[in-house]
């Protein structure tokens, strides 16, 4: 499976894991999550997606986007990842990822956020 297979799979991971859920009842935010080279655009209201949609669209407003490599996601998805693939901050040190746009939501949500972007990990491992 893929990187981005992994990824369109987060509403699922997402509406399984009701303390995730509750604590981003104050999110309501749209962003753009890219992996590798497929973007994932996410309308989130009170911590759910109302919306996911996977590819490109013209002319979408975002408040901000996270950019990553294949490997990067896929090494941050790993069960127990190595260091310096473990959070979002160490991948954009390592410069496998980036951040751009307006940062405030992400940052005054910033552990819901990092919590989302790892919620991939809890499928299986690639073989």
């Amino acid at each position: 499976m893929s990187p981005a297979d992994r990824f369109a799979r987060l509403s699922e991971l997402l509406a399984a894991d009701a303390d995730l859920r509750r604590r981003g009842r104050w999110v309501d935010v749209e962003c753009r999550v890219d992996i590798g080279h497929e973007p994932f655009f996410l309308t989130l209201r009170e911590g759910r997606l109302a919306e996911f949609t996977r590819g490109a669209r013209l002319l979408r407003s975002i408040a901000f986007s996270i950019q990553g490599t294949d490997e990067a996601w896929r090494s941050h998805w790993q069960a127990v990842p190595a260091p310096g693939w473990h959070d979002l901050f160490a991948l954009t040190k390592r410069g496998a990822a980036s951040m751009q746009g307006d940062l405030r939501p992400l940052l005054q949500n910033l552990q819901y956020f990092k919590d989302l972007l790892a919620l991939p990990r809890r499928l299986p491992e690639e073989s």
